[in-house]
């Protein structure tokens, strides 16, 4: 039989992530799209705690706040005003109609990040572009421009051994506060339009290659071929949202399906599915709520978490319960 698709072959990892990890996602929206997976699915994960973020030195930055669980003040320039106030290193989900509402914002999110380093066993860190924008008046990167004018920004495209030099640092400083973290890196399939399709191939490249040298340098490093699979093995333009750049969710689905293949276990994968399960049992809309069936379906429901649980204690179903003991309430 004729194969009319080019089969990405997954990596053979060392990496096995089950649901006693506690993880930790930075990057660009692919790293959202993975971290909503991992939590819909029960998984102990931090997503995103400074929101979408594209390029590496912005994500080795947040990294670097975090490490030093640094607290935010109205005197740091990365603060400014608009319509609002808004932060340089911030996603605009931070942005306040106050400066006192965005710091408190910024750092009640960043210390809660910061504990959780402390205990992390997996980070996956997905960057998107190797384009970063500095600041015209003191060179700093931002993270987000938030619609500024374009005269504020100096464009300009990082190179492997700026990427490989800053990681190779904060790397070693992550492993001396967790010897035994793992780093997962991908590169985020996602196209910048903006940056040209040729800007946009350069690119990925000097991301690619840059992350090769970390994973040839790191033991502790993986990769996980999240680019090659949407680009090589789905390049069908159906797989694509309507903008054309961005994955369709069936392509993301795809794409979860060869991460649990590659890093879950068939233990963690049973787990998984009964997780799932509960889920859809409580998204369930009854006919007649009040019914004795309904009742008896809720306690069986109670029954399977506790049941789960027991078995693997670092689940958190008490949203569920809430639910569940709500709808028991005559």
């Amino acid at each position: 039989m004729i194969d009319f698709r080019t089969k990405v072959e997954l990596p053979v990892s060392e990496l096995n992530i089950s649901y006693s990890d506690r993880m930790m996602l930075l990057g660009s929206c692919f790293s959202e799209n993975i971290g909503k997976m991992l939590v819909d699915s029960k998984f102990s994960c931090d997503v995103n705690p400074f929101g979408i973020l594209y390029n590496p030195l912005s994500i080795a930055s947040a990294l670097d706040d975090m490490l030093r669980c640094r607290t935010y003040t109205a005197d740091d320039w990365e603060l400014f005003e608009t319509d609002c106030w808004h932060s340089y290193m911030h996603h605009s989900r931070f942005s306040a109609s106050t400066q006192s509402e965005c710091l408190e914002l910024i750092n009640e999110r960043l210390h809660e990040a910061s504990e959780n380093l402390k205990s992390l066993d997996c980070l996956l860190i997905t960057f998107g572009t190797a384009w970063v924008y500095r600041l015209a008046s003191n060179g700093c990167v931002v993270a987000n421009c938030h619609k500024q004018p374009d005269k504020l920004f100096c464009r300009e495209l990082l190179t492997v051994d700026e990427i490989v030099r800053e990681y190779a640092t904060l790397i070693e400083r992550l492993l001396r506060l967790r010897p035994s973290l793992q780093i997962l890196f991908t590169v985020s399939p996602i196209r910048h339009i903006k940056d040209g399709l040729h800007g946009n191939q350069i690119s990925k490249s000097v991301l690619l290659l840059a992350v090769d040298r970390l994973c040839a340098l790191f033991p502790c490093c993986h990769y996980f071929p999240s680019y090659e699979i949407l680009m090589d093995e789905l390049r069908d333009y159906r797989f694509y949202a309507d903008d054309m750049f961005h994955p369709s969710s069936l392509s993301i689905s795809y794409i979860w399906q060869c991460f649990c293949q590659t890093y879950f276990s068939s233990e963690t994968m049973q787990t998984m599915a009964e997780c799932q399960e509960i889920a859809k049992a409580i998204s369930h809309r009854p006919f007649r709520p009040d019914s004795l069936q309904y009742k008896r379906f809720l306690t069986q429901i109670v029954l399977k978490i506790n049941r789960l649980t027991e078995k693997c204690p670092t689940l958190d179903f008490k949203n569920e319960l809430e639910i569940c003991h709500t709808r028991l309430k005559p």
